[in-house]
């Protein structure tokens, strides 16, 4: 049977919580198109894959994944690739991979339908590819969310920043935000169906600015923590050079605000941030940090580095290093550089060595570990709300997260039997470097 005959769709998404989000929207849109969405790709019709092009391996995981599923071209089966990835290579993907039917960038989703109909019509190369100056945001009222409790809201889409190493400026266009009155339907919405906890999204998502001169970013964040229902007001992913004290006063003054701030640094050495054109220098980066660690709310500061970008010397990572003990992060996501296409470090000297980078890339993760192990082990004795997610079953203990955006495992009496979603107090017994244990307090 064709595609259109049967209308079934399976979707594999990689990468970030946009992208998450993005799959989100995009089977609400097929939903709507008539399709049905099934659990695995041997009863699918149209197969989909939301990519991710941040580092060289997850894009090599698309392709080793559509060479795979070649042989399923024989059943009648189609394919998409969505996302960073399409919007990098366009049309070469059909040549690379010739089973591929549509190749549709994240800034041309709200022609999905009509692209759609081309491939049911028996189109063999179908191409959805804005180029970086659109305006459009792709907004649907169509969004299939995969959590009942917690769920995302994008309100920026877009970069224009171009740091030396990152392609999202040449894959999800230039930055442009949502109107603030779209953004606060849209979470009076969630909140009226059972949502309580809300996380706005953007590649940038304090560079917003609201089309109609409405609300500050930081107003916007109040704005949402008002909404009746909601307890829980997140957001993710903010740059430095836009992130502005208003955000921590928000925070400080509205309890709904979650007390977790991700505010990637990179580089802990001015001249490798110079390097890496992230425009802000040590200095200003901590003192963001400042107004972070003077609020009155114990804020959770979380953050993203690159070991081994081109010209790092040893002094470079020691400031790095010594970056970890000024701040003492409760996180850090860490990577070595990834070369990517059209970006500007291409095109730089003195690359670090694999060997170097692995060396580098293990230091600074011992370092963290021990500082995230006195970290968390701060908490013992506390009181903290969770919002529960599920039970571990072979460990009789119940799952949740804080409003740090910790992972906190708990246990509570026999006769109590939670569901995900809802909020209780947990008393602080113990820790690990990447989770707090703890006893329900009835």
């Amino acid at each position: 049977m064709t595609v259109s005959e049967e209308k079934t769709f399976y979707i594999e998404t990689f990468g970030c919580q946009m992208n998450v989000h993005d799959s989100e929207k995009v089977i609400g849109t097929l939903l709507c198109q008539g399709y049905r969405q099934v659990l695995t790709i041997e009863e699918a019709g149209l197969v989909l894959y939301n990519t991710c092009s941040i580092r060289d391996k997850a894009e090599q995981k698309v392709f080793h994944r559509l060479a795979d599923y070649k042989k399923l071209e024989r059943q009648g089966k189609k394919f998409a690739v969505l996302g960073c990835v399409a919007q990098q290579e366009g049309e070469k993907i059909f040549d690379r991979a010739p089973h591929v039917s549509l190749v549709c960038g994240s800034a041309s989703y709200r022609n999905l339908p009509k692209l759609l109909v081309q491939i049911e019509a028996g189109n063999k190369r179908v191409t959805g590819l804005d180029d970086r100056q659109t305006d459009e945001c792709f907004e649907t009222e169509f969004t299939a969310r995969n959590n009942p409790h917690r769920g995302y809201i994008t309100i920026i889409e877009g970069c224009d920043k171009f740091c030396a190493y990152c392609v999202v400026p040449f894959t999800r266009g230039k930055e442009r935000s949502r109107n603030s009155n779209s953004v606060l339907l849209e979470a009076r919405r969630m909140a009226e169906a059972g949502y309580t906890e809300i996380q706005l999204l953007g590649q940038n998502v304090n560079s917003y600015h609201d089309p109609l001169g409405e609300k500050t970013f930081a107003e916007l964040l109040g704005a949402v923590g008002d909404i009746p229902g909601i307890k829980r007001v997140r957001f993710t992913t903010s740059h430095p050079i836009d992130f502005g004290a208003d955000i921590v006063a928000a925070i400080d003054s509205q309890a709904t605000l979650c007390d977790h701030v991700h505010l990637p640094v990179q580089s802990g050495s001015t001249q490798v941030l110079d390097a890496m054109q992230r425009l802000y220098d040590r200095d200003q980066y901590l003192a963001r940090i400042a107004w972070i660690k003077a609020a009155r709310r114990d804020i959770s500061i979380t953050t993203d580095i690159i070991v081994g970008f081109p010209g790092e010397t040893e002094a470079d990572f020691e400031q790095t290093l010594s970056l970890l003990d000024v701040v003492e992060f409760d996180g850090v996501f860490s990577f070595k550089y990834s070369p990517r296409p059209n970006t500007p470090a291409l095109e730089y000297a003195d690359a670090v060595c694999e060997a170097d980078m692995s060396r580098r890339l293990a230091a600074l993760q011992e370092k963290q570990r021990e500082i995230q192990r006195r970290r968390y082990q701060r908490h013992h004795g506390q009181r903290m709300e969770v919002m529960v997610e599920g039970k571990n079953q072979a460990r009789g203990q119940w799952i949740g997260r804080t409003s740090q955006n910790k992972v906190l495992n708990f246990t509570a009496p026999s006769a109590i039997e939670l569901l995900p979603g809802k909020y209780v107090s947990v008393l602080i017994t113990g820790s690990f470097p990447n989770s707090l244990l703890g006893e329900m307090v009835v």
